[in-house]
């Protein structure tokens, strides 16, 4: 089976050398630029496919000519895309008669769209995972190959799950490649009208608003926590990044009517609109870490925005 590869990040980096520990022939791999300024934390696809010996080009454009050509040269026969970050068209489907496959990080037809770890610890899921389906025009929408799930524990990050999520697409291509390059898959519905859709996230959507309860809050801590943008307060103009945190208990009652970031013994708490607050274990303004005496100040210097932040 001849297949060509469209990949980004961890994902498509262990999707990729799972195909070709499989003994699949992989005559072209396409894979995305960094985007500049972009924090990459995450593998990257180019690299893998020059350490592999396998040719690739990057997807600048997937309606160019170029692309498509460049697809039907390599004669696949399957199509798959890894975590590639944009929709593939027909034009580009179509050159694939034995079919073609995308790998989703949920459990689908739940969580189709984008940033599928990110929502579901957002929403407060105790459980993910990933799913090999088929691909049609409409997104995440095509039967389902196989899946497997992960829990989310309590205090899970994103980049836990993620890194979860990455070894059970592993674990479920591996299962699922010989029964495709045999054209035995034995396809599940994927009924999107009982799952739900979630669309791109931007570094604002991590605003806090700190009288939603503490559990929700925690959550969208979790949700962002870096390497992806984090979780953010504004104090005096500053804006503060939770990058790390716990769950906490009752506010003191030194902090009753209080909301947001405080300063508690020496310890940096948050106080939510539930009366319960989060443990703040790494407190960041930009590259730079801010510990107690810092934040005491900012909060004196603008003590009405410490009660409202």
């Amino acid at each position: 089976m001849r297949a060509v590869t469209f990949g980004y990040s961890n994902v498509g980096d262990r999707c990729l050398r799972v195909l070709r520990a499989r003994g699949i022939d992989v005559p072209l791999v396409v894979t995305h630029r960094d985007h500049p300024g972009e924090a990459v934390w995450f593998e990257r696809v180019a690299d893998t496919a020059a350490d592999l010996g396998l040719p690739f080009v990057y997807g600048d454009d997937l309606l160019h000519p170029a692309l498509r050509h460049a697809v039907a040269e390599a004669r696949p026969d399957v199509i798959f895309s890894f975590y590639y970050r944009s929709l593939l068209p027909g034009t580009i489907l179509d050159l694939a008669p034995r079919g073609a496959f995308n790998m989703h990080g949920s459990l689908l037809p739940h969580y189709r769209g984008r940033a599928p770890t990110n929502w579901a610890i957002l929403r407060g899921e105790r459980e993910t995972g990933a799913t090999l389906h088929e691909m049609i025009a409409k997104a995440d929408a095509g039967r389902i190959v196989d899946q497997q799930s992960v829990p989310i524990l309590p205090d899970d990050t994103a980049r836990q799950v993620f890194d979860k999520v990455t070894v059970a697409a592993e674990q479920v291509l591996w299962r699922s490649v010989a029964a495709i390059a045999a054209g035995e898959v034995r396809f599940r519905p994927n009924d999107i009208t009982v799952g739900s859709y979630f669309g791109r996230r931007t570094p604002e959507d991590g605003r806090i608003d700190w009288t939603r309860a503490a559990v929700r809050t925690y959550d969208l801590i979790r949700a962002v926590a870096p390497p992806y943008p984090g979780a953010f307060t504004e104090l005096g103009g500053v804006a503060l990044v939770i990058a790390a945190a716990r769950l906490g208990g009752d506010a003191p009652a030194a902090l009753a009517g209080r909301r947001g970031l405080q300063v508690v013994d020496g310890r940096i708490v948050a106080v939510c609109g539930d009366g319960r607050t989060i443990e703040i274990k790494e407190l960041r303004a930009g590259a730079e870490p801010v510990g107690p005496d810092r934040l005491a100040a900012l909060l004196a210097a603008h003590p009405a925005a410490s009660e409202r932040s």
